[in-house]
């Protein structure tokens, strides 16, 4: 068994961890449409974003991308205004800003996770959502973090949710809540059909994830007992449980990128334990 160490409690639904240079992490509280830095147990506020934010990721000039949702519930069902969308902020003053609501015309949906690539482009999923009139699709996109360009690398996609780009930058990996399955992209920002990498066994769904320096996937697995799980490339897989069911994101830091930070959302708690293999260092950092 992994052994845990608080590093926040009492968040609202944490998802989307970075890991920060100085050690500090900031998280989204989804339920609570807030973005907060926590260290040492303590946790401060970072702004009042709104709504539903989600993934986030450090992009080229140091400040935070985030997606957010639009808010999910049935609370938000019968808002009019409810709008998926990217959006940065200014992690020096809070300030924040929409950069893309829409695709060639098209509205975004639930935008769920992102990262970028080494040429500064963000790679993030739309989950789609259940409305009155029933579900929206979602997909996968490539987008320039200064709202200049956005293409659309995959549509009708069922439930999209953790995204990823291998060490060499020439896969990306997307995680399926509801099918349970890893999918692979080429790096082109062109349409694709997706590969199936694995699918996930048993009464699960797969979260967000993250990337290790040898290139496997590391994705939150909900479910009884919640979970990382990892998944080679060619489909082979180990998870180490939470105890937590609705396990929801990992992000790895320290020296040696052996440091696992993981959201268990159901308890509220951002978590740290010692992984097996280190992390993949992100192009940006915090």
């Amino acid at each position: 068994m992994a052994q845990f160490e608080v590093i926040a409690e009492g968040l609202g639904f944490p998802e989307g961890p970075v890991v920060m240079a100085d050690g500090a992490v900031i998280v989204v509280e989804s339920f609570a449409g807030r973005i907060t830095r926590c260290w040492n147990g303590r946790k401060e506020t970072v702004c009042e974003i709104g709504d539903g934010p989600n993934g986030t990721a450090i992009g080229p000039d140091g400040a935070l991308y985030v997606c957010n949702n639009g808010g999910v519930g049935p609370e938000y069902f019968a808002r009019l205004d409810r709008v998926g969308r990217i959006e940065r902020v200014d992690l020096g003053t809070g300030r924040f800003e929409r950069i893309y609501e829409s695709c060639d015309g098209q509205a975004l949906s639930a935008p769920n996770d992102l990262m970028f690539d080494r040429d500064g482009y963000i790679w993030f999923t739309d989950m789609g959502r259940m409305e009155l009139d029933g579900k929206k699709y979602g997909g996968l996109y490539r987008a320039a973090p200064d709202g200049s360009a956005i293409v659309r690398i995959a549509d009708k996609a069922l439930s999209y949710n953790g995204v990823g780009l291998s060490p060499d930058m020439a896969t990306v990996y997307v995680a399926d809540t509801m099918t349970a399955r890893l999918y692979a992209f080429d790096r082109r920002p062109e349409p694709q059909k997706p590969r199936l990498v694995a699918t996930m066994p048993g009464q699960t769904s797969l979260d967000s994830l993250a990337m290790t320096a040898a290139g496997n996937v590391c994705v939150a697995t909900i479910g009884e007992t919640g979970a990382i799980t990892t998944i080679t490339p060619d489909g082979r897989m180990s998870r180490v449980e939470t105890e937590d069911p609705v396990t929801t994101n990992i992000a790895f830091g320290g020296l040696d990128m052996r440091d696992a930070y993981i959201t268990c959302s159901m308890k509220g708690l951002l978590v740290k334990t010692r992984w097996a293999e280190p992390g993949m260092r992100l192009v940006y950092a915090g």
